[in-house]
């Protein structure tokens, strides 16, 4: 399953939504991937009644770019809106 990170809260806990399931994981910060940070993607496994999260580099990436994009577009709305502000 994939999920991302949501927040770190407190600098202890880190919280991942995972889509597919509808459900928020909370675990401890210190066992995010290297390179972990808030928006990162991961994938999820359960070995031997463990998770394992794994760094999804690539589906991170596809993701920013995708929001980048749909911010560009909403900007690029925004300046040729024909509504004038008040």
């Amino acid at each position: 399953m994939k999920g991302i990170l949501d927040r770190i809260e407190d600098e202890r806990h880190a919280v991942i939504l995972v889509e597919e399931e509808g459900i928020e994981l909370v675990l401890p910060a210190n066992r995010l991937p290297e390179g972990s940070q808030v928006n990162s993607w991961f994938t999820i496994d359960a070995e031997n009644g463990q998770l394992a999260v794994t760094l999804d580099e690539e589906t991170s990436k596809a993701k920013s770019g995708q929001a980048e994009e749909l911010m560009t577009r909403l900007r690029t709305k925004k300046k040729g809106s024909r509504f004038k502000r008040k």
